[in-house]
C-alpha cells in the first residue's frame, strides 16, 4: 500500500474535502500501517462533535429518521456526519429506491458527509472501526455525528457505548414494546421516538413505552427522564421536537458532568480494545499457535486448570 501524507490529508479533511475524509476512514477500516500516525494527528482536533446513536428494530424507519435529522441540523447551520453501520441501509445502496432518493437530497451538500460501514461480523451492530471513524468525522469539523446501527435486537445496546446520546426508535403495530423489553434496549435509551405515528396504535405504543419506562429504576429529582416523541419522519413531522429533546439531553449532561464521564468511559473501552488486540497479535508473533495449543491440550486433559494456563501464557509474554 502506498504511503500517504497524513498531515496533508488531515488538513484537507479539516477544510471539508470529502475525498480526504473518505481516505482517512478507509485507512481506519483497512487497519493501515499508518493508523497510529493518523490517530496521533487527529487527537488534538477531536472533542467538538455531538455523537447521536439511532437504534431500533428493522422497519421502524431509522434511515428515514436519520435523513430527516440531517435536514433539521443543516437548517440550523450545523455540519453533519453520518455513519450508517448497516449493509441494507440507503447509504450502501441496499434499500428501496425511495430511501435512496430521500438521501440524495444530502449527497451534494458539502456540509454533510455520509459513510456506510460494514459490520464484518462484529457483534453489537457497530463496525469494529466505528470509534476511529467517529474520530475522523469529529476532527473533520462535523458538529453532529449520527450513527445508525444495524437492526439486530439485543446486541444493539452497544450503541450506548459509542454515542453521547442514544435514540431508540419504535413503531406501532410491530410489538416493539415487548421486543424492546426483552432486548434490554429500554435500558440504554436517552430519547425514545415512536415513528410512523400516523398509523393506528401509535398512542398505545407511546403509552406502553411510558409504562415500561416507569417500571424501571426509581429516578431522583434531578435525574434525566427520557422523553417520548412521536414522529412521522417521512414527512418531517416531529423531527424538530426530537432535535429539541437531544439538545436538552446534551445540556443536562454538560451541566452535571455526565457528558465528560461518558466520553472518558468511551475512550477507556477504545484503549482496552486496542490493547487486547495488540496483545493477541503479540501472542501470535511470539508463539504462533503452538504454545497456546500445548497449554490448551493440558487443560483439556485435566493436567492444568485454565487460570494457571492463562498465567503461564502471560508470563511468557512479559519475559519476551
Amino acid at each position: 500500500m502506498t504511503a500517504v501524507d497524513v498531515p496533508q490529508l488531515v488538513a484537507q479533511a479539516r477544510e471539508g474535502r470529502p475525498r480526504a475524509v473518505a481516505r482517512l476512514i478507509s485507512l481506519v477500516e483497512g487497519a493501515s500501517p499508518q493508523l497510529r500516525e493518523v490517530m496521533a494527528a487527529l487527537a488534538p482536533l477531536t472533542g467538538g462533535a455531538y455523537v447521536v446513536g439511532l437504534t431500533g428494530s428493522p422497519g421502524v424507519g431509522k434511515s428515514t429518521s436519520t435523513s430527516a435529522l440531517v435536514s433539521a441540523y443543516r437548517k440550523a447551520g450545523k455540519r453533519v456526519g453520518v455513519l450508517a453501520v448497516d449493509p441494507s441501509s440507503p447509504f450502501s445502496g441496499g434499500a428501496l429506491l425511495g430511501d435512496r432518493v430521500r438521501m440524495s437530497d444530502h449527497a451534494s451538500d458539502p456540509g454533510v458527509y455520509i459513510r456506510s460501514m460494514a459490520t464484518r461480523g462484529h457483534l453489537g451492530g457497530l463496525a469494529w472501526a466505528a470509534p476511529q471513524a467517529i474520530r475522523v468525522l469529529d476532527a473533520a469539523g462535523c458538529d453532529v455525528i449520527l450513527v445508525e446501527t444495524v437492526g439486530v435486537g439485543q446486541s444493539e445496546v452497544e450503541i450506548a457505548s459509542q454515542a453521547d446520546t442514544s435514540v431508540v426508535l419504535l413503531a406501532p403495530g410491530m410489538g416493539d414494546g415487548i421486543q424492546a423489553a426483552k432486548a434490554g434496549i429500554l435500558e440504554i435509551g436517552d430519547v425514545y421516538v415512536v415513528n410512523k405515528a400516523d398509523r393506528d396504535g401509535a398512542d398505545a405504543t407511546a403509552r406502553e413505552l411510558n409504562h415500561m419506562l416507569g417500571l424501571g429504576e426509581a429516578r431522583g429529582r434531578d435525574d434525566w427522564r427520557p422523553p417520548i416523541v412521536k414522529t412521522v419522519a417521512a414527512r418531517g413531522q416531529g423531527i424538530d421536537e426530537v432535535v429539541e429533546a437531544l439538545e436538552k439531553h446534551r445540556a443536562w449532561m454538560d451541566e452535571r458532568g455526565v457528558l465528560a464521564e461518558r466520553r472518558a468511559a468511551r475512550a477507556a473501552r477504545e484503549v482496552e480494545t486496542i490493547a487486547v488486540t495488540a496483545l493477541r497479535a503479540r501472542m501470535a508473533d511470539v508463539h504462533g499457535d503452538a504454545h497456546l495449543g500445548a497449554l490448551a491440550a493440558r487443560v483439556a486433559e485435566g493436567d492444568l486448570d485454565p487460570y494457571a494456563a492463562a498465567d503461564a501464557l502471560l508470563a511468557t509474554l512479559t519475559e519476551s
